[in-house]
């Protein structure tokens, strides 16, 4: 690895947690290292460190050395059997990257996995998964009814797939073969698309259909004698570039009856705020950023939600995680801008679709 390449991996220790969401964001790594003012290595952080801190309650513009993890391991650069040293541990852990130190602790190299196992043998082969996954595609598409007043917008064209397809083939790239969509707008060209398409011989693809609109969540009552098993929930516009199975491992360790997954984002105010106290001004803030976790549209549930359903009866999502969250603990699992890919309104569409462009996806 050039010197270069080893600089873009290894960020000061200085530097805040949403400094390394945008390091992780602008290099597409998932594993930063740490270093000190002698550039000496001091622990890395993972998106999954990152995960873990925010939910345990570290703010975005905390210090990273709150959340790095300082166990790591590292081999001697001149060490010769180093390579085959890191392969083990690599083959073992599931490591992307090992870094080679020398005397004083400065990182000389970094062994990443395509560096020692032929392409062919870095495709993780995933375990065959049997929970279902539910793709919300009765709305009407509003924001996008330039398109949606000729097509349902489950049908809105990612690259030369619909986008229904397209979100069905990243679940089974994680193992998951079972689709249940909820329709209503414009159902039959739906339906009329999942009963011609050849899609491969395992996948399992069923569907029920409102009578009337029952909202974003509402629709998940005509399935309470439908699923018995945690199951995936995701909108029709909503693609997200994450390992589905470790989200699912994510919400069963902590045993919630919901989990939100929720992506990182930065609000600029091009104004200047105001802020009171005791009726007079106390500070101005011009132009401030605000830090947030927006909802995604994708959630794991437990069959025991539809206990908060009540059939034929129109409910909101926001309503459905609300009323959850007030008898039952709802996770969160974070991820970040380039791991979200929103088709839901027409600027935001576009900049999707340019971006699975540029990374190859389409």
């Amino acid at each position: 690895m050039t010197q270069d390449q080893i600089r873009a991996i290894c960020i000061p220790s200085t530097v805040t947690i949403k400094d390394v969401i945008k390091h992780l964001n602008d290099t597409g790594r998932k594993m930063l290292f740490i270093v000190d003012g002698g550039e000496r290595l001091m622990g890395i952080i993972s998106d999954g460190d990152i995960r873990r801190g925010l939910l345990a309650g570290y703010g975005f513009n905390e210090s990273v050395e709150k959340i790095m993890f300082c166990e790591y391991i590292a081999f001697d650069f001149k060490d010769s059997t180093a390579k085959e040293q890191a392969r083990e541990l690599m083959l073992e852990r599931n490591i992307p990257l090992v870094p080679l130190i020398d005397q004083q602790g400065k990182v000389r190299d970094i062994i990443q996995w395509t560096d020692i196992i032929a392409s062919a043998d870095t495709k993780k082969v995933h375990e065959i998964q049997e929970h279902e996954i539910v793709i919300m595609a009765g709305g009407k598409g509003t924001r996008l009814d330039v398109f949606t007043k000729i097509f349902p917008k489950p049908l809105i064209p990612v690259g030369d797939k619909p986008a229904i397809e397209f979100i069905m083939s990243r679940f089974y790239k994680y193992g998951f073969h079972k689709f249940l969509f909820t329709l209503n707008y414009k159902k039959e060209y739906v339906k009329l698309f999942l009963k011609e398409k050849q899609f491969p011989s395992d996948y399992k693809i069923d569907w029920v259909e409102e009578e009337d609109y029952l909202g974003t969540a509402g629709s998940l009552s005509l399935l309470r004698h439908r699923l018995t098993d945690t199951f995936f929930v995701v909108n029709c516009d909503t693609i997200l570039d994450v390992d589905y199975a470790e989200v699912l491992k994510w919400h069963k360790e902590r045993g919630a009856a919901l989990t939100a997954v929720g992506c990182h984002n930065e609000i600029d105010i091009p104004f200047g705020v105001l802020t009171l106290a005791n009726g007079k001004l106390d500070k101005i803030h011009e132009k401030p950023s605000h830090d947030v976790i927006i909802n995604t549209g994708m959630y794991v549930m437990e069959p025991r939600i539809f206990t908060y359903l009540t059939p034929g009866t129109f409910m909101d999502m926001n309503e459905l995680i609300n009323a959850v969250a007030a008898k039952e603990d709802v996770s969160v699992y974070p991820v970040y801008g380039r791991d979200w890919l929103d088709l839901g309104q027409w600027d935001a569409y576009k900049r999707s679709t340019k971006t699975l462009e540029n990374n190859g996806y389409v």
